[in-house]
């Protein structure tokens, strides 16, 4: 954390059973005001856990710009410090978003099958939105805490797709067109395949089900 004084960390225990919410207690006892453990009680999914992340992240540090990654750094921290610098020089934006990218240049390391899955999930998703996004699921986000309260205000329809949903919630408050020139996606420069992931095709056939429960919700609101 010495190199990163700009950082400050929330973790939220899903309601795990091992030593993981003892662990982070540590964590917290050693350096109480750059980290803060939030347990959840029972296992409620990622979307909850983010949520209740966020805001107690902007409650607890009221920092500049409030945001969420993979707790195995998928995402190295100094991807998550350049898009602070990115949002500091683009005042307009409300949401910076990191997206894989494969390019040359890039260390961008992803199992094929998963690049295509992505691929096709990310043209549903971009149906479903109206909107050009490239990678919804990119574990790497960031938001001004204005926005960032009023999106993560109310619980998620899907466990797994809240993602898509942030997006569909910040096109409403703002309109498509506004969303379109206000929400920035960032091609990441490093981001790797972590081992023991436990997605599978059973998880992206049930992410394409939220998806389509996402447009119906969203396109009658």
């Amino acid at each position: 954390m010495s190199a990163h004084p700009w950082l400050f960390l929330c973790f939220v225990d899903d309601g795990s059973s091992d030593g993981t919410l003892d662990t982070l207690s540590a964590l917290e006892r050693r350096l109480p005001d750059r980290y803060i453990v939030v347990p959840l009680a029972t296992n409620c999914g990622k979307a909850e856990a983010v949520r209740t992340g966020i805001l107690a992240g902007l409650d607890a540090f009221r920092p500049a710009y409030v945001g969420y990654m993979d707790a195995d750094l998928a995402t190295p921290l100094t991807e998550i410090e350049r898009l602070v610098h990115i949002a500091e020089d683009t005042p307009s934006a409300v949401m910076f978003s990191g997206c894989r990218l494969r390019r040359l240049g890039v260390e961008v390391e992803r199992k094929w099958w998963r690049h295509y899955l992505g691929r096709v999930f990310a043209t549903a998703a971009a149906l479903v939105l109206g909107l050009p996004v490239y990678d919804t699921q990119c574990g790497a986000k960031l938001f001004r805490p204005e926005i960032a309260r009023s999106v993560f205000s109310e619980r998620f329809l899907s466990r797994w797709v809240f993602d898509v949903e942030i997006i569909a919630r910040i096109a409403q408050m703002l309109g498509k067109d506004e969303a379109r020139r206000r929400i920035l996606e960032i091609p990441l420069l490093a981001w790797q395949d972590r081992r023991g992931s436990k997605l599978s095709l059973r998880h992206y056939l049930t992410a394409v089900a939220a998806l389509c429960r996402i447009y119906l919700f969203y396109r009658l609101r």
